[in-house]
C-alpha cells in the first residue's frame, strides 16, 4: 500500500492548488479521500492568507468519482455505507460554503463524483481531449449526491436528465457549450491558465469576490437543502438491488 497522501496541497502565493493524490486509482474516492477532502475545506477556512484555490487531479484523470471495488462492501456494511453518505453530503456542504473562490483544473475525465466536483467549483477549466460524465443511474445507483444539485443550475433541465439518465460522455466542448464549464484548452495549457485565473481573482478585493461568491451559491444551497437529502437516502436504497449487487461484474467482463 503506498504511503502517499491522498491530497497534495501546494502554496503559489495567496493560492493553494490542491491536488487528488489517487492516479493509480483515477482519483476516485476511497473513505479516506472523502474524510480528507472534506477536511480540506476547514484548514482552507482557517488559512487567513489564502484568496484562492485551484483544484486539479495528478495522474491521467481528474476523478473517476466512486470506487467500484467497494461496490460489494458498501452492500453489505450498512454503517460504512451511511458514513460514506455522510462524507458525501459533507462535501457538497463545505464545497458550497468554502470563502474563498475555487478554480477547476479538470486535467482529465471527470466522473460520478468526478463530474459533481468539477460543478461544485466556482471556475471551470477543461482540458479539451477529455469528458464528462454521471454513470450513476447506469451503474445502478440514484445520482443522489450532487449532479442533479447542481447541473440544473447551470444547462437546460432536459439536458440534464439526457446525461444523468443515460450516463453519456460529454467532450469538454460540448460541457463548455451546455455551461457546465467555462474554457476548454489544451492539456498542457490547463494548470497555468487555471492557476493565472485564480491568481487574477486572488488579486481583486477579498470581501467584495467573497460575498459575492457567498451570494451567488445561495441557489445551489437551497438546492441542496431541499433535495441533497432525499438524493442520498435514494442513492443508499440502490446499494441493496439486484441490479447494483451485479453490476461490478458487469462491468469488469466488459472492460
Amino acid at each position: 500500500m503506498s504511503d502517499a497522501p491522498v491530497l497534495e496541497v501546494d502554496d503559489d502565493g495567496p493560492v493553494r492548488i490542491v491536488r487528488l493524490n489517487r492516479p493509480d486509482q483515477m482519483n476516485a474516492f476511497d473513505d479516506d479521500l472523502h474524510v480528507q477532502f472534506a477536511a480540506l475545506w476547514h484548514r482552507i477556512e482557517q488559512d487567513t492568507d489564502v484568496r484562492a484555490v485551484v483544484l486539479t487531479g495528478n495522474g491521467r484523470a481528474f476523478s473517476a468519482g466512486g470506487n467500484i471495488d467497494e461496490f460489494e462492501l458498501h452492500h453489505r456494511d450498512f454503517a460504512l455505507r451511511r458514513r460514506i453518505l455522510r462524507s458525501a453530503r459533507r462535501l457538497v456542504d463545505e464545497m458550497l460554503n468554502v470563502h474563498v473562490p475555487v478554480v477547476a483544473a479538470v486535467n482529465g475525465p471527470a466522473v460520478g463524483l468526478g463530474a459533481t466536483l468539477m460543478t461544485l467549483c466556482d471556475i471551470v477549466f477543461i482540458a479539451d481531449h477529455t469528458f464528462v460524465a454521471d454513470p450513476h443511474v447506469a451503474s445502478a445507483l440514484v445520482a443522489g449526491d450532487g449532479g442533479a444539485v447542481t447541473w440544473p443550475t447551470m444547462t437546460s433541465l432536459l439536458k440534464v436528465k439526457q446525461y444523468l439518465l443515460t450516463g453519456d460522455r460529454i467532450p469538454a466542448g460540448e460541457a463548455v457549450a451546455m455551461g457546465l464549464a467555462n474554457f476548454a484548452v489544451p492539456v498542457d495549457e490547463l494548470l497555468p491558465a487555471a492557476t493565472a485565473f485564480a491568481r487574477r481573482l486572488a488579486s481583486l478585493p477579498p470581501q467584495a469576490v467573497q460575498d459575492t461568491k457567498s451570494l451567488l451559491n445561495q441557489t445551489l444551497r437551497q438546492n441542496a437543502v431541499n433535495m441533497l437529502g432525499h438524493g442520498l437516502a435514494a442513492e443508499s436504497q440502490s446499494h441493496d438491488t439486484a441490479e447494483y449487487v451485479a453490476f461490478p461484474a458487469s462491468f469488469r467482463k466488459g472492460k
